[in-house]
């Protein structure tokens, strides 16, 4: 009996292959297709592995005459249309799992840095400069932290912040009957008004762009901190410029920008980036909240383990 096959158009950890190969799958891997190319390969395969390569859209899949399942080897399937898999009885996964503990970690870094001023400490100490007194920091424990989107990764940042003594607050639009300890579920009008800290930890739908908009940030009764581990497209970028220059904002802690391919800037994203990146309250990093050794394993674990899945419910021939 033939190995149902999968392609794989993104590089992967090594460690995918004998985890494939343990539970009867062939694959073919080509890291190094190119995106026009992938509608004609997918003939005869029942499985696609992406990362984020391309957009898969009802036009990569027309030819895909035996596909099965699409596995995003990461977090977010926003570049994936959900509805074309749905219309053809494509199984749509992700590997969330994979990363969620290496986004909480990474969050609490990036809130620590920012609250304790440590990457304005180790610059002025690099060159010469030693200042006590002006780089007196907050604690995270006393405050109220409010988490937005409590799936896997708003889960994994309650899970880390929950030994420091600080209250955590939680809002899911989607699906409140998530939040659970450490978290109390909260309405978004009732964080606005008493969170010190706000992270947000949601999908990139369009529901969700701009979320975070002039009006959002307005409706917060106190100054408080703000992080985004999430991805760029939620957040106006221009609003949070605003309110980090009139003092609304004590700072923020970005992981994910609006266009992160930082040398196609427009002239209002290039305006704001030059305010983010010389400001002495904000933390940046290049999306790696999820960006591990560790992940890269756990990631091809949930990928292998939902495929298996898929096999045993007999939707692979």
């Amino acid at each position: 009996m033939a190995k149902p096959r999968i392609l794989i158009i993104d590089e992967v950890h090594a460690s995918l292959f004998p985890m494939l190969e343990g539970i009867g799958i062939a694959y073919e891997y080509r890291p190094d297709i190119k995106p026009i190319e992938v509608c004609e390969a997918l003939v005869g395969f029942e499985g696609l592995i992406v990362r984020s390569k391309m957009r898969i859209t009802a036009d990569t899949i027309k030819l895909a005459d035996k596909l099965r399942f699409v596995g995003r080897a990461g977090a977010g399937l926003d570049n994936i249309d959900a509805e074309a898999l749905q219309e053809r009885g494509i199984a749509l996964f992700g590997a969330n799992e994979g990363n969620r503990q290496a986004v909480g970690e990474h969050a609490l870094g990036m809130l620590i840095g920012l609250m304790r001023n440590i990457s304005r400490g180790d610059r002025q100490v690099r060159d010469k400069v030693w200042l006590r007194e002006e780089n007196r920091g907050e604690e995270i424990g006393g405050k109220t932290v409010g988490i937005i989107g409590y799936g896997n990764m708003g889960q994994s940042f309650a899970r880390v912040l929950s030994s420091f003594g600080c209250r955590i607050l939680a809002y899911d639009r989607f699906a409140p009957e998530k939040i659970s300890a450490p978290a109390e579920a909260v309405s978004l009008e009732e964080l606005q008004a008493e969170a010190d800290i706000v992270s947000l930890h949601i999908p990139y739908i369009p529901e969700n762009r701009a979320f975070a908009d002039e009006a959002f940030f307005l409706s917060f009764q106190k100054q408080f901190w703000f992080m985004n581990t999430s991805r760029g497209e939620v957040v106006d970028q221009s609003a949070l410029v605003h309110y980090l220059q009139i003092g609304k904002l004590k700072g923020a802690a970005l992981d994910v920008l609006e266009n992160e391919k930082l040398h196609s800037l427009t002239e209002d994203q290039s305006r704001n980036f030059d305010y983010l990146k010389s400001a002495e309250n904000v933390v940046l990093t290049p999306h790696i909240a999820g960006w591990t050794h560790e992940s890269y394993v756990k990631i091809n674990e949930v990928l292998v383990h939902k495929i298996q899945a898929l096999q045993e419910a007999g939707k692979l021939s």
